[in-house]
């Protein structure tokens, strides 16, 4: 009975807890989310009242200062505006393809791949599949030469980790315009990057290398791909006219949002703890579950910890990064600044895997932690949360890998995540409002967590 009053005086007074949260601690900080949470409705107005987020856009300014304003109503001790150099790109106003073949002809779902060149009026080609990069140095330019190529390579429906299959599927959307533009192909589609069967072409980053003429990139729906595939077949000859408008622009200044909690110790107090997730999004869709759920997640994260009173010991800080989908320079000025000034990074967490019902943790972090981690995790098991994996962390906070090797990733049920994935379904009514919330509670767990375990 002492020690159960000794638990609460402890609490209720906000004095520090101990070196592992316990379940007390725990449980008031998913009451708060559940009970009085706010991520839910905070990701209405980012999505429908500011809506897409590209980086170098105005709707991507007007989200800085709405994050920048709503983290200050929250409390944090202090909210500054990091400057970042971003590009500024444009997929214009359409995006137009059909293809027609000896026996039949029709329309194709298409949008233009981050950052692709514009097709300069109509461009009509034969069309040439494959599946992987590989086979265009086989077929070499003899057959490429003047062509269209299709990157016809489905994720993995065998893997259960979705974004592994979505990273073994992932080359042919970043190096396929530059690879098959290097055998003389005058424009490349390449089938979206989603388990779901749909009309919905998913967008993405691409990139063209130095030394080779950049071509037309887009993104055709599964769908589509699937019946252009049957087309290519029946018709070797079959043609495809696409027709895209996009615009670069001269790179602009934009800002990372940094919101501080300043730690209440003389002696670790000076030490940081970044919450991070990301605030651009891709122009099409809402960036409901990328990013503005893992935003959302972060904010609330600290507002739970003011309105529980918490006290870090360890100075918590929220980055919400701009242009991680198209250049990550919002995380790489981050992490230079943070080198720059000397700061002292102990340990970094990023939420970028959407707002599904949490499961747990990937981790970049040594073995002691590793493994009091997964031990203290069994407080979290009613919460849905069981995993500690080792893993990849995230975009944005992985140039903080040098100066800190405790890096963290969310991990929420992924199985969904890339049905919307920069897509126009990626909007505020396929985020479910439950999950939502269990979700910035877990990341608040793991943040107190690492903010007693750690020295």
């Amino acid at each position: 009975m002492r020690q159960v009053i000794t638990l609460l005086l402890c609490f209720f007074s906000t004095a520090q807890v101990s070196a592992q949260p316990d379940s007390l601690l725990v449980s008031k900080l998913y009451e708060e989310a559940l009970g009085r949470g706010e991520c839910y409705e905070n990701l209405r107005v980012l999505c429908k009242d500011i809506g897409h987020r590209l980086s170098g856009s105005e709707s991507l300014v007007t989200a800085i200062s709405w994050g920048e304003h709503l983290l200050a109503s929250y409390g944090a001790d202090e909210v500054e505006l990091q400057r970042v150099n971003v590009p500024h790109w444009s997929r214009g106003t359409k995006a137009q393809a059909t293809f027609k073949s000896k026996k039949e002809e029709g329309l194709l779902r298409i949008t233009a791949l981050g950052g692709s060149v514009p097709t300069e009026g109509m461009l009509t080609a034969q069309v040439i599949e494959v599946k992987r990069l590989e086979e265009l140095e086989k077929l070499g330019e003899s057959q490429i030469k003047g062509k269209i190529v299709l990157f016809n390579r489905a994720m993995d429906p065998l893997m259960i980790n979705t974004g592994s299959a979505y990273g073994g599927a992932f080359d042919q959307r970043s190096d396929g315009a530059s690879t098959a533009a290097k055998y003389g192909a005058v424009g490349v589609l390449v089938r979206s990057l989603t388990h779901a069967l749909d009309t919905f072409p998913h967008t993405g980053s691409m990139t063209y290398r130095e030394g080779v003429s950049p071509i037309p990139a887009a993104a055709i729906s599964t769908v589509d791909a699937d019946r252009l595939h049957q087309s290519i077949q029946a018709d070797p000859t079959t043609q495809v006219s696409m027709d895209m408008d996009c615009i670069k622009y001269e790179n602009r200044d934009q800002a990372n949002v940094i919101a501080t909690l300043r730690g209440n110790d003389k002696q670790t107090g000076e030490h940081v703890i970044v919450l991070g997730g990301h605030l651009d999004s891709w122009d099409i869709g809402e960036g409901a579950h990328d990013d503005g759920a893992g935003i959302v997640h972060v904010i609330e994260a600290l507002r739970i910890m003011k309105a529980i009173g918490y006290q870090p010991r360890h100075t918590i800080r929220v980055v919400l990064y701009i242009n991680e989908e198209n250049g990550n320079h919002g995380g790489i000025t981050y992490a230079e600044q943070a080198e720059k000034n000397k700061e002292t990074h102990i340990a970094a967490i990023e939420s970028d895997s959407g707002g599904f019902t949490p499961r747990g943790y990937n981790t970049e972090c040594g073995d002691t932690l590793y493994h009091a981690l997964t031990a203290w995790i069994e407080n979290l098991e009613m919460y849905g949360i069981h995993q500690v994996k080792r893993g990849w962390s995230g975009v944005d906070i992985r140039p903080l890998k040098p100066q800190t090797t405790n890096l963290f990733g969310f991990i929420p049920d992924g199985q969904r995540y890339f049905d919307y994935h920069h897509s126009n379904r990626d909007v505020f009514e396929n985020v479910n409002k439950r999950e939502l919330e269990l979700g910035a509670a877990s990341i608040a767990a793991l943040a107190i967590y690492l903010d007693n375990y750690l020295p």
